[in-house]
């Protein structure tokens, strides 16, 4: 592992379908650590969690992604996920037919390689249930079936209890949840945090920094992250909102801009 880092991104650059969304984003998350990613709409928030996934329609152009100080930028996203990596989805899709028993626990065996016994499994389950206040019947529902969008987000925080991973990406796993619904997760989420767990917490605003609270916070702008600090940079962009960052960097690009063109 580099420098006790779980997750390390190098001069990381990103296009879908031809347009560049990434530009030279560098971002190493130590063991154990929780980071936040914040950042205005449309500065490459999800496409750097997808890509992290290794989704297929996001094309790395140029750096390098390791986990754990293994290389899995050119990964399949089932290498990265048996590996450690763990995508806690925006929009995560439903799965009619299959109940969320039994796709958890398809799930730890296709990560640990093995079948989990019965009873090993439920008891787990059933810890994993409690912290997150859902009721055993929750299990027996279809994957993502008729859920609201609390219990989507429940289901994801439930799967990453059960499954454990390393480095945990969570792409805006607070959007359009009410005040109790936001707590559970962050619940969720302080539970799972572990010296063998690292997160990546990926948010447009700051409200559930108020119950996990990071241990460094980044802002992402026209992909890449420009400013770096402590729980006290996402209360300053609260207050201020996002301007006060990104006017300041687009007069350094216009600077910048300029000087280019007269040394031309």
């Amino acid at each position: 592992m580099t420098n006790g880092a779980v997750l390390q991104i190098d001069d990381l650059r990103v296009a879908v379908e031809g347009k560049q969304i990434v530009n030279g984003l560098s971002l190493t998350v130590p063991a154990g650590e929780v980071h936040a990613i914040m950042g205005p709409n449309g500065s490459g928030k999800s496409t750097l969690a997808n890509t992290l996934m290794g989704h297929p329609r996001y094309q790395v152009t140029s750096g390098h992604v390791l986990l754990k100080g293994e290389e899995i930028t050119n990964l399949r996203p089932d290498e990265r996920a048996k590996r450690g990596m763990f995508l806690a989805m925006q929009y995560p899709t439903s799965i009619p037919g299959v109940t969320m028993v039994n796709f958890l626990r398809a799930s730890m065996k296709a990560i640990q390689g093995k079948d989990i016994p019965v009873r090993e499994f439920r008891e787990r389950l059933l810890e994993a249930l409690a912290v997150l206040k859902m009721d055993e019947s929750f299990a027996r529902r279809y994957v993502n079936e008729g859920f609201s969008g609390g219990e989507k987000k429940r289901a994801e925080v439930l799967q990453m209890s059960l499954l454990r991973p390393a480095m945990a990406v969570m792409d805006e796993t607070d959007s359009g949840l009410d005040i109790d619904a936001l707590r559970t997760v962050a619940d969720g989420i302080n539970t799972l945090k572990s010296p063998e767990t690292s997160i990546l917490l990926i948010t447009h605003y700051q409200r559930i920094l108020n119950y996990v609270t990071p241990d460094k916070v980044h802002v992402l702008y026209k992909g890449k992250i420009v400013r770096s600090g402590g729980r006290e940079l996402a209360s300053e962009l609260e207050e201020k909102g996002y301007d006060w960052i990104t006017n300041a960097i687009d007069a350094e690009d216009a600077v910048l801009a300029l000087k280019g063109s007269e040394n031309a």
